[in-house]
């Protein structure tokens, strides 16, 4: 993931994340960016400074669990995801579940 000052295109800093992202949310109460991979992970980085970023965690999620939003309010994460038959694209039904995660 890159940081980037929006007033100069110039890079910030450059932080490793992981692969298939799907979605990025910033958390301003926190200072936190959660960024969602399709890997079964999801990357939490804690805004230091506004052109410092620092990981925090590397979330544990579900493999393709890259769809995600996140409740300001109550700071949860919610990754929707269904289970996969093994080595194709092909959805197992009635799979579908919600993985609800509480921001500390």
């Amino acid at each position: 993931m890159s940081v980037i000052d929006i007033s100069t295109g110039k890079i910030i800093q450059t932080l490793p994340i992981g692969a298939g992202v799907d979605a990025v949310v910033y958390d301003a109460d926190d200072k936190l960016v959660i960024v969602s991979n399709g890997d079964g992970t999801a990357s939490i980085f804690k805004q230091d400074t506004p052109d410092s970023y620092s990981l925090v965690q590397t979330l544990a999620t579900q493999f393709r669990a890259k769809t995600m939003a996140m409740d300001m309010s109550t700071h949860k994460l919610y990754f929707p995801v269904v289970d996969f038959q093994t080595g194709t694209r092909t959805a197992v039904p009635d799979s579908f579940k919600l993985l609800v995660y509480k921001m500390q």
